[in-house]
């Protein structure tokens, strides 16, 4: 007879009762001291005073107009491409795609911008954000058609299709929309003043769209069977088929709306910010929009608070590094301690480490 020895792990994560708001909001409330209190550590180490930088990063995002209209020009796709992900988040469609649909977005927004941009400026505007909305759109259906019909990872299908997008831009900068002004630097041309999204109080009304999309989305997923169905959809694929709901067509729907709004965000960056297609068009908001999401417990009303948060560490960080001299990097890493520690809060929240244990078992 072979005896073994079964072995638990030391530790292990077990899913927690429901805890009330008031835990949560414990909870949370610790995780930002406990973060403002390693990112001053960070800051001590590398010879400043903490409460200096912590109160530059604040002042910095607030110390003139033109310093509150650069964080609200931040905050603008950060918001709407967070509304975008949280449709297809609710229905369980892990869409890591949004930076791609972005991009698709600019793509289809921009042809209508170089090429049409005699049209009378709103007629312009409007078939721009129309087809923003397709392209990005588009770009969401293609991995639910996938995801319905072959049951495909979503996950890593929008992430691959991220950088198919990318190279997209590239193909078309160095090739049939090069700017031929350019003097041989491959670059697609700046969009004329007729292409371009016009300003309301000193930032492009842009801002405006996103307070509309944040009731829209709300109502949309508070109030309506398409948002009810989403929730179904999302809780039990077979408790939504048992009560008679098409899920393919609520996975496509909801994807073509997800993609769809963070196509906007990329008409918005394209027309409202760079004034012409780059392959920074997206830098990095698809991604943050994920964090941005999760944190605001999928809900609209609360990206927009995350959203503003995240829109005054990103400005008041770009303002203490040229203030303190501090390296690119070194912003980076206080960001990076800051929601290490939110992030983690969110963890606690749902599981817990219990003691893992030990016993022995035969077998002959």
């Amino acid at each position: 007879m072979n005896k073994a020895k079964i072995r638990e792990p030391l530790f292990r994560t077990v899913k927690r009762a429901e805890r009330s708001k008031t835990e949560i909001l414990r909870l949370r409330i610790m995780a930002f001291i406990m973060a403002l209190a390693a990112g001053g550590l960070f800051i001590l180490c590398l010879g400043f005073n903490p409460v200096e930088l912590y109160g530059t990063i604040v002042s910095g995002a607030f110390r003139s107009k033109m310093a509150i209209q650069a964080t609200v020009k931040i905050m603008i796709p950060l918001l709407i491409t967070s509304l975008g992900v949280i449709l297809a988040f609710k229905m369980r469609f892990w869409n890591i795609g949004a930076e791609g649909q972005i991009i698709m977005g600019a793509v289809f927004s921009s042809y209508f911008a170089l090429f049409y941009s005699n049209l009378p400026h709103f007629a312009l505007l409007a078939l721009m954000f129309v087809a923003g909305a397709v392209g990005g759109g588009l770009w969401g259906a293609i991995p639910a058609y996938f995801k319905t019909k072959f049951n495909t990872n979503e996950t890593l299908f929008t992430l691959m299709l991220n950088y198919i997008a990318l190279h997209i831009i590239s193909y078309l900068r160095d090739g049939p929309w090069k700017d031929p002004g350019s003097s041989g630097f491959p670059k697609i041309a700046r969009f004329v003043s007729n292409a371009q999204i016009d300003k309301v109080l000193g930032v492009q009304f842009g801002w405006i769209i996103a307070l509309i999309l944040v009731v829209a989305v709300f109502v949309y997923m508070r109030y309506t069977k398409h948002g009810y169905e989403i929730s179904v959809v999302g809780e039990s694929q077979s408790t939504a088929k048992y009560a008679g709901m098409n899920v393919k067509k609520v996975v496509l729907r909801t994807m073509l709306i997800s993609g769809g709004i963070c196509g906007l965000s990329g008409v918005i960056q394209s027309a409202g910010s760079d004034m012409t297609l780059a392959s920074s068009v997206a830098g990095g908001v698809g991604f943050t929009a994920i964090i941005v999401a999760w944190l605001a417990n999928l809900n609209p009303l609360g990206i927009f608070l995350v959203s503003f948060l995240f829109s005054i560490l990103e400005k008041g960080s770009s303002v203490m590094q040229s203030t303190y001299g501090l390296s690119t990097y070194s912003a980076a890493v206080l960001q990076g301690i800051i929601l290490f520690f939110i992030l983690g809060s969110e963890f606690f929240i749902r599981y817990k480490f219990a003691l893992g244990q030990r016993h022995k078992g035969g077998t002959k």
